[in-house]
C-alpha cells in the first residue's frame, strides 16, 4: 500500500472520528438549547400565571371594597386588572401548547374568571351603582348580594379557581423538574459522548501516526545509512525494499545512485592509473632524449673543452642550464598531476612546531629573518599538504626578494570554519594586474635566466587547497611587498571528498 494512500486513509477515518464528534456534539447542543428555551419559558409561565392571579386577588378585594362603602376609588385596581387579565391569557395561550393538558386547566381558569365577571362581580357593581337612585334600587341590590351569598356563587367560584392556580402550577414544577433532569441527562451524555469519540480519534489517530512514522523512520535510517557508506566510499551496498510505495522508488533510485557511483569510481581509477602511468612513460621518454643530450654536450667538453672556442662553451653550459630546466618542468607536471590523489592522513598538527620544522628545512641565510607568533591554532589535518603549501609560501618569498635582507612575518586568525593563515615579506611586491597570473602553471614574473624557477609551486598551492576546499589570494602592490593569504579547514576529519 502507498504510504500517501495510507496517510490519506488515516486522515479520513480520524475526519469521520471529528464529524462524527462534530454531529453528535451538535444534536447535544440542540437538544440542551431546546430544554433551556422550554425551562426559560416555563419560567416565564409561572410568573405571569402568579402576575394572573393576583390580579384575579386585586379585583376581589377591590370589589368588596366598592360594595362595602359605595367608593368609586376602589374599582381602580379591579378595572387596571380587567385590562391585564386579557393581555395575561393572551400571553399565556401563545406560550402553552394548544394540545397541553395546561391548555385546558388554563381554559378552565379563564371561564370561571369570565363566570365570575359575568354572573357575580358586573351585576354587583351595578346594582351598587344604582342604589342611591330609589329604594327599590336598594332593595335590588341586597337582594342580589345576599341571593349571592347564600347560594355561595361568589365563593365556590374563587375556591374552584384557586384550586386550578394551584393544579396548573403543580403540574407546571412538575413538568420543569422532568425537563431539568433530561436537561443534566443530555448535558452529562454528551460530554461522555464528546470525550469518549475526541478520545477514540486521538488514539486512532496517533496509532496510525505511530505506525506510519515508525515505518517510515525505519526505512529513512536505512537510506541514511546507505548515504553514509557511499559517502565513506563504500558504494557496494545496497538497500532490500520489497514493499511498492514511494519510498521504494527512493530505494531503488540510491541503489542505482550507488552502483552507478561504484562504476564511475572504478572507471575514473582506472583513468587515473592510465594517466600515473601516461605521466610516468611520457616524463621517462622526455627525459630519455635530454639525458642524451646532456651526455653529448658532457662528452664535448671532456673531449675538446680545451680547443673549443669561449663562446661554444658558453652555449654548451647555457644547453646544460636548459636541459636541467626541462626536466624541473617535467617533474614539476608530475607532482602537479598528482596533487589531491594519493592517500590522506589526517593527524593533529601543531602549526607553530610544524612551521618551526619548515624553517630549518629551508634553512635561511642570517640576512633573512623568520617571524612567528607565540600562538598558533593545533587542528586535524593533511599534515603533507599544509607542508607542502607553507614550503612553497616560504621559500617563495624569501627566493623572489630583491634585497640582500628581508622579513617574512607569518600570522593566523580565526575565521567561521577554516583558519586562515598570512604570509607577509618586504619583497618587491607584485602588480594587482598579475595577481592571478602568478597561479597558473609554469608562469613567472623574473626572467628565468635571473631566478631558477618552473613556475609550478603556486600552482601546486592553489591545487591543493582547491582539493581542501580552501582559498588562497595575494595582496600586493608594486614595491610593497606581498602577503599571501590562503585559508585551510579546521578540522579535514569532518569533510568528504
Amino acid at each position: 500500500m502507498k504510504i500517501s494512500n495510507l496517510i490519506f486513509a488515516g486522515f479520513f477515518f480520524i475526519l469521520i472520528l471529528f464529524s462524527i464528534t462534530t454531529y453528535v456534539n451538535y444534536r447535544q447542543f440542540e437538544k440542551v438549547k431546546e430544554d433551556n428555551a422550554w425551562l426559560v419559558r416555563s419560567q416565564m409561565i409561572i410568573r405571569t400565571l402568579g402576575r394572573l392571579q393576583r390580579n384575579i386577588l386585586d379585583m376581589e378585594s377591590g370589589l368588596r371594597g366598592y360594595l362595602l362603602t359605595g367608593e368609586p376609588i376602589f374599582l381602580s385596581p379591579y378595572d387596571s386588572a380587567a385590562r391585564e387579565n386579557e393581555i395575561m391569557f393572551y400571553e399565556l395561550d401563545s406560550m402553552i401548547a394548544l394540545t397541553s393538558e395546561k391548555n385546558d386547566e388554563l381554559n378552565k381558569i379563564r371561564l370561571l374568571h369570565h363566570t365570575w365577571l359575568t354572573e357575580f362581580a358586573e351585576p354587583l357593581i351595578i346594582a351598587k351603582k344604582n342604589v342611591d337612585q330609589s329604594d327599590s334600587s336598594y332593595q335590588v341590590f341586597r337582594s342580589l348580594y345576599y341571593d349571592q351569598l347564600a347560594r355561595k356563587t361568589e365563593a365556590n367560584i374563587r375556591s374552584e379557581i384557586k384550586h386550578n392556580f394551584r393544579e396548573f402550577s403543580e403540574q407546571e414544577y412538575l413538568l420543569r423538574e422532568q425537563r431539568k433532569t433530561i436537561l443534566e441527562a443530555s448535558v452529562a451524555s454528551t460530554s461522555i459522548i464528546s470525550f469518549a469519540l475526541t478520545s477514540m480519534s486521538l488514539l486512532v489517530g496517533g496509532a496510525i501516526a505511530f505506525y506510519i512514522a515508525r515505518a517510515i523512520s525505519g526505512r529513512i535510517n536505512h537510506m541514511v545509512s546507505l548515504a553514509e557508506n557511499i559517502a565513506g566510499g563504500n558504494y557496494q551496498v545496497q538497500i532490500e525494499d520489497t514493499k511498492r510505495d514511494e519510498l521504494s522508488n527512493l530505494s531503488l533510485s540510491l541503489n542505482n545512485m550507488a552502483r552507478i557511483l561504484q562504476e564511475n569510481i572504478s572507471e575514473l581509477e582506472r583513468k587515473n592509473n592510465e594517466l600515473d602511468r601516461f605521466a610516468y612513460v611520457v616524463s621517462h621518454d622526455l627525459k630519455a632524449p635530454l639525458r642524451g643530450i646532456e651526455n653529448v654536450t658532457s662528452w664535448i667538453e671532456e673531449d675538446y673543452g680545451d680547443i673549443l672556442p669561449e663562446k661554444v662553451t658558453e652555449y654548451l653550459q647555457l644547453m646544460q642550464g636548459r636541459i636541467y630546466r626541462m626536466e624541473n618542468l617535467i617533474d614539476g607536471i608530475l607532482r602537479v598531476s598528482r596533487v589531491g590523489r594519493g592517500k590522506k592522513v589526517i593527524e593533529e598538527v601543531d602549526t607553530r612546531i610544524l612551521l618551526q620544522e619548515i624553517i630549518e628545512m629551508i634553512a635561511p641565510s642570517s640576512a633573512f629573518k623568520v617571524s612567528l607568533p607565540e600562538d598558533m591554532p593545533v587542528f586535524y589535518a593533511d599534515k603533507v599538504s599544509l607542508q607542502q603549501v607553507f614550503i612553497n609560501l616560504i621559500s617563495n618569498a624569501i627566493k623572489y626578494h630583491d634585497k640582500g635582507q628581508g622579513n617574512v612575518v607569518i600570522s593566523w586568525k580565526d575565521v567561521p570554519d577554516y583558519y586562515e593563515f598570512n604570509i607577509k615579506d618586504d619583497g618587491p611586491g607584485i602588480e594587482p594586474r598579475y595577481h592571478e597570473k602568478i597561479f597558473v602553471i609554469f608562469q613567472t614574473l623574473q626572467e628565468r635566466d635571473t631566478v631558477e624557477s618552473t613556475g609550478v609551486g603556486l600552482a601546486i598551492v592553489k591545487k591543493i587547497l582547491e582539493d581542501k576546499r580552501g582559498s588562497i589570494r595575494v595582496e600586493s602592490k608594486k614595491g610593497k611587498g606581498a602577503a599571501f593569504v590562503f585559508q585551510w579547514p579546521k578540522d579535514e576529519r569532518e569533510l568528504t571528498f
